[in-house]
């Protein structure tokens, strides 16, 4: 469930076209402006007012807003505005990109997806940067973390309900094999069950695992790799069982202790808005006893707190 909220009547993107022009025109920026329209519009009414912008002023929305925003509100507004496809590609793009290299982003990114949104956001990356997103991740991987990301963006998994209780029983027998029965582990198993198998089938093969053999599998995965691969692992499995608690984790993380992980928190709150952010704010309310709002509140500022706000909502 999205948390964004929209206005009650459609509203016209001609005239939001011209409102955000007026905004930016003068002295300054009138950023309210900007961020009132624009973090309560849905990606499709997104795309029709930079097609606007565009005809009637000759000038792409996306750069306007680089050149009169600034620091995180910029980063975090250069991300919304663009669909949900492009949006992981650039993020990708960025995360595998020599000077802000972050493969722990680029892991997030693809092992929290769904099939179908990766197909779609492989062909936008090629589209928009004229590379294969496999070539890049080739190039910035290594070892079974980069075995584990090519087989998941490359191979087309079932994304129902569905199960199979014989095949469930087979890969936990399997798991159990490849790491806690035998010394050292046999990642091959672990790559192919978690780069075949359904979420819903992942999460049943979670569920007997812990039953055949009294341990979470989490646990196991925990003991039997490390690094990245560990932490792609870990994806697949806990957005396979509970995406928004896996989100919600990730928020609080990026929120905790000494500064903020603005760099998260912008990635998630602008990817998960659309998609899932009521379930994270529920979780994140469960777990932590405080409401997701409240913790973005304190840990920002200005207009970039604003808008995020925006986007979250309140309430939990």
């Amino acid at each position: 469930m999205a948390s964004l909220t929209l206005p009650p009547a459609p509203p016209n993107p001609r005239q939001d076209a011209i409102d955000l022009h007026k905004a930016f025109k003068g002295f300054g920026c009138d950023s309210t402006v900007v961020t009132n329209i624009l973090t309560h519009r849905d990606s499709v009414q997104r795309g029709l007012i930079q097609q606007e912008y565009r005809a009637m002023y000759h000038e792409e929305l996306f750069h306007r807003i680089s050149s009169e925003l600034s620091g995180n509100h910029k980063k975090a507004m250069s991300l919304w505005i663009l669909d949900p496809a492009g949006r992981d590609a650039t993020v990708l793009r960025e995360a595998l990109s020599g000077e802000t290299m972050d493969l722990r982003a680029a892991t997030e990114i693809i092992c929290s997806r769904t099939p179908s949104q990766l197909q779609i956001m492989k062909q936008t990356y090629y589209a928009r940067f004229g590379t294969y997103l496999e070539h890049d991740i080739g190039h910035h991987t290594s070892g079974d973390h980069q075995k584990l990301l090519l087989a998941y963006v490359g191979i087309p998994r079932y994304e129902g309900p569905e199960v199979d209780p014989t095949i469930v029983t087979h890969d936990a027998k399997d798991l159990y094999k490849a790491g806690e029965k035998r010394l050292g582990t046999d990642e091959k198993t672990f790559i192919r069950v978690f780069t075949e198998r359904s979420w819903a089938h992942l999460a049943s093969v979670s569920s007997a695992y812990h039953h055949m053999y009294d341990r979470k599998l989490e646990k196991v995965i925990k003991s039997e790799t490390s690094g990245n691969f560990e932490f792609a692992l870990l994806t697949i499995l806990r957005c396979a069982e509970n995406p928004a608690k896996y989100f919600a984790k990730l928020l609080r993380k990026a929120m905790k202790g000494l500064g903020t992980d603005d760099k998260t928190l912008i990635r998630v709150v602008v990817t998960r808005t659309e998609i899932d952010m009521q379930y994270i704010k529920a979780e994140y309310f469960k777990k932590y006893k405080k409401p997701l709002a409240e913790a973005i509140n304190s840990e920002t500022s200005g207009n970039y707190r604003t808008f995020l706000l925006s986007l979250v909502g309140h309430g939990h």
